[in-house]
């Protein structure tokens, strides 16, 4: 029994420490550290940093360290404001030959591929009988030019009455309408060609019974071709008469072709919310054909002093896109960075055109965006890449900067050049002879430049000759 009664004495003291030893673990603290005290009279003086700053941020001199950047300088180019679009070629002229009335084929005055002259007799119908007609119709006509010059005589003697003079006269009428009615029958059955152009591949010989609108054979003119596009509804204010396009073949390779814009459709197609735009292409080489696949470069127009960027110097925003520019600080030699909303313009392979912001020289961050957390943060400046005569320019690796800043000294194959000049490079001739005079067109052929033929301009008409082809 006393046993029992120790063992419980011993617990309950037990117990008894182990809750005062709580309570004394768990008491809040009164009086601060000795290091804690020290941080805080530290940070209550002015201009003093803590190291950590508030909320884990570095701060003091470690926080106000320049972030390295790499940076590029706002370019001059030109710029041409283009569309690109896919289309088809089609002849200046292209009709095929029909007859208007039935008959037998006895005679075909052209060959398979062979160019024709606008008036030329394709192929002749069985005119027996019309000839016939004919001949029958020019005898009436004489008998009744022989009757009514006849009777005007003897009305003039008083002979007979006026009334069978004006009788002599409607029979006269009469005869030369059927003289012209049977020349016209036989002048059908004559097959002429319309315009001068290459006549194609015949579906008919000699002995044939063609009836009336069966295809004779197709004739193309193609000395100019047209190319016919869309661009899209809100591109027709901007496309206009004159303008030009560059035209390219996937069946011709290298191949680049100047076109001008003849023609806008006024009426939007409501399908496809597009406008119908033709252009002329010269082909007085006749290297093109009706039917070809054709991708148009359409230029709206070109602008010398365009500003440009690199493309990843615009940062992307919700409200307005911009880009950071690096000016003097304001300690000597230091540098800050300044957020710059800008407006963008046309876009080109590694650049964007800067409409509003920018001027020409001036320094924009193309990497290390992510270290500038506020506006006018100061910044270091990585000198990376930069060309001998660039003014400030980087060039990144894999990509060719265009621009006065990045030409290279030795000048530039002709085939290289964005836009093909009037005079061209001629190919190859003798040391002997003579510069050939300079082309109104050319066309640029991956490494050769060929000069279109001399003379008028296929692709302008005078506007009689435009008729007359109607």
């Amino acid at each position: 029994m006393a046993t029992r009664k120790t063992t419980l004495a011993i617990a309950l003291s037990g117990l008894a420490v182990a809750a005062l030893l709580g309570w004394w673990w768990q008491r809040p603290k009164s009086n601060p550290a000795p290091a804690d005290a020290a941080a805080a009279a530290t940070a209550a003086r002015p201009g003093a940093s803590v190291p950590g700053g508030a909320g884990g941020r570095p701060g003091g001199p470690a926080g106000n360290r320049p972030a390295s950047v790499e940076v590029a300088a706002v370019r001059t180019m030109a710029l041409r404001d283009e569309a690109e679009a896919v289309g088809s070629l089609r002849s200046r002229q292209s009709v095929v030959v029909r007859p208007e009335v039935s008959g037998r084929v006895t005679q075909l005055n052209f060959r398979d591929g062979e160019r024709v002259r606008k008036g030329q007799t394709l192929l002749q119908l069985d005119d027996q009988l019309p000839r016939a007609q004919v001949q029958q119709a020019q005898a009436e006509l004489s008998i009744a030019q022989a009757n009514h010059k006849r009777n005007q005589e003897l009305v003039a003697q008083g002979f007979i009455s006026q009334r069978s003079v004006d009788e002599s006269a409607a029979n006269l009428e009469v005869a030369q309408a059927k003289l012209a009615l049977a020349q016209a029958t036989a002048a059908r059955l004559r097959i002429v060609a319309p315009f001068d152009g290459v006549a194609g591949i015949r579906n008919i010989n000699v002995g044939d019974y063609l009836k009336d609108g069966t295809d004779i054979v197709n004739i193309e003119d193609i000395e100019a071709m047209y190319v016919d596009f869309r661009l899209p509804e809100r591109l027709q204010t901007r496309v206009a008469r004159g303008q030009t396009a560059r035209v390219t073949f996937d069946a011709l390779p290298g191949a680049r072709y100047e076109a001008t814009v003849l023609a806008i459709n006024p009426q939007i197609d409501a399908d496809g919310r597009s406008v119908a735009v033709r252009a002329c292409i010269d082909n007085r080489r006749a290297e093109l054909r009706p039917g070809m696949f054709a991708r148009v470069t359409a230029v709206f127009g070109e602008r010398n002093n365009a500003l440009v960027v690199p493309e990843e110097a615009v940062v992307p925003d919700a409200k307005q896109p911009f880009v950071w520019r690096v000016v003097e600080g304001n300690e000597p030699g230091s540098r800050v960075a300044r957020k710059v909303p800008v407006v963008l313009g046309a876009r080109v392979p590694g650049s964007v055109e800067v409409l509003q912001g920018l001027e020409a020289g001036q320094q924009v961050v193309t990497a290390g965006q992510q270290r500038l957390s506020r506006d006018g943060a100061p910044v270091r400046v990585v000198e990376l890449g930069q060309s001998p005569g660039g003014a400030g320019m980087e060039a990144a690796p894999g990509k060719r900067l265009a621009g006065p800043a990045a030409a290279p000294a030795a000048p530039a194959p002709a085939a290289s050049a964005p836009r093909a000049e009037a005079g061209g490079t001629q190919p190859p001739a003798p040391a002997a002879q003579a510069p050939a005079a300079p082309a109104p067109l050319r066309v640029a052929d991956s490494g050769r430049a060929v000069a279109a033929p001399l003379g008028t301009h296929p692709c302008r008409l005078p506007v009689s000759a435009a008729r007359s082809a109607l």
